[in-house]
């Protein structure tokens, strides 16, 4: 079928994997109303009538803090599968380890000198 014959449930699989999103929103795009309504236009907010400005800008810390935290949630999600592997992993893996945890220290310590962990 394809260029490898041992690869084609692979091309298959892909093929299909790709074609089900497609699928997917051009059956959305048929089937939706393209009526622009005043209810369709108007914000919605938890089924509460919205009073004044809703375009309202928040503050960058936000932000910085939420990356922080996510940074550190990334790092446990690495960092789990080297402690459950440690004793097959050897020395090298260790050192890796040291040195990916000292760069997301230094990442750390920026981010405090900067004031991202500032809350106030």
């Amino acid at each position: 079928m394809f260029l490898f014959q041992q690869y084609d449930s692979f091309w298959i699989f892909l093929l299909v994997s790709l074609f089900i999103p497609f699928l997917a929103f051009s059956i959305s795009r048929f089937l939706v109303s393209n009526k622009d309504g005043p209810e369709k236009l108007a914000n919605y907010e938890s089924g509460i009538e919205p009073k004044g400005n809703t375009w309202v800008q928040f503050q960058i810390r936000y932000y910085m803090f939420a990356l922080v935290f996510t940074v550190s949630d990334v790092e446990t999600v690495f960092l789990y599968p080297w402690a459950i592997a440690f004793e097959k992993l050897g020395l090298f893996a260790f050192i890796e380890v040291i040195v990916f945890i000292l760069i997301l220290i230094v990442g750390l310590v920026y981010a405090w000198r900067k004031g991202a962990l500032e809350w106030s």
